[in-house]
């Protein structure tokens, strides 16, 4: 039975070290650009979410695999260091952690170059599924297909909320994932990319189809849309500057997880979630641009006042 107290999230996926630059343009190749700023820090989709799920007001917990290597042993420390659970971080004998550099340009659109060690033991059967007990949302992302498996199966034989990142994957990944989701939240790229549909209205309503729980897709600007009683339906993004778009899309997630968790209706948790991820977009360095909560409620109370 969950202890009393704040909403409680666990994400699975993949974790990475990143550095983020931002420069002006990213110019054709081959060339040599100065960057105006640089910030390092440990991310992934699930793990991002789980962190804005945080510090909007909840409790989270990350489930990964990392190298057994120093800079696993900083991401250890530095997600300890911001309040996450890390217990279920597992250090891989012989591997290296997955790392990243992502540029992101005066528009706030990002390229990112990763690096996963292939060596990395995919294995999920050490987790320890026996903590979904004390969780009222399990997140996961697409990354690491036999941890999010494991951990939705199990998820959903206790009464677990899961919600699946719905980006694009590997062949086969989605259509492994998507049955075991309660809330399946595609970004509208990935949803596009599942389906094969034109454009995302028919999009969700093929998955909605042959899905019993929530479908829906984040759309960048244009808000979040979902289906529900055969019809789609829309919560706009707030019109903000934009600076720095990565990890808006996990922002909205972990926003939505946390509002739904603490009993909001969808079309309350989807304004709520397309808040904050809009206010990330206005501040440099990822997730660490996640808003808190006071400044989302505030971004909210301005809407409605204008």
């Amino acid at each position: 039975m969950r202890a009393s107290g704040p909403p409680r999230a666990i994400a699975v996926g993949a974790i990475c070290a990143t550095r983020v630059f931002q420069v002006e343009t990213v110019p054709p190749l081959p060339a040599k650009v100065m960057a105006r700023r640089l910030v390092e820090m440990v991310d992934g989709m699930a793990l991002s979410a789980a962190c804005a799920f945080a510090r909007l007001g909840g409790r989270a917990g990350i489930w990964a695999r990392c190298g057994d290597d120093e800079p696993g042993r900083a991401a250890r420390a530095v997600l300890q260091a911001e309040g996450l659970e890390v217990s279920g971080l597992r250090a891989v004998p012989g591997s290296a952690t997955s790392q990243a550099t992502v540029i992101v340009d005066e528009r706030g659109e990002r390229l990112v170059v990763p690096f996963h060690d292939p060596a990395v033991d995919a294995s999920a059967h050490w987790l320890p599924l026996h903590d979904l007990s004390d969780a009222d949302m399990l997140l996961c992302d697409v990354r690491w297909p036999e941890g999010a498996e494991a951990a939705m199966r199990a998820a959903r034989a206790v009464g677990v909320t899961c919600m699946l990142d719905g980006e694009i994957a590997a062949p086969g990944v989605l259509d492994r994932l998507v049955p075991l989701a309660t809330h399946a939240v595609f970004s509208d790229a990935g949803l596009l990319a599942f389906t094969g549909a034109p454009n995302v209205e028919t999009a969700l309503r093929e998955v909605a189809q042959g899905h019993a729980g929530h479908v829906g897709a984040t759309c960048g600007a244009a808000g979040y849309c979902w289906w529900e009683c055969g019809a789609v339906h829309r919560v706009p993004a707030p019109v903000v500057p934009v600076l720095d778009t990565l990890a808006a899309g996990d922002v909205f997630h972990g926003a939505f997880a946390l509002a739904l968790s603490e009993g909001q209706r969808v079309a309350e948790a989807a304004r709520f979630a397309c808040h904050a991820a809009s206010l990330k977009c206005t501040r440099f360095g990822g997730r660490l641009g996640c808003p808190q909560r006071f400044e989302v409620e505030a971004s909210m109370e301005g809407e409605c006042a204008a």
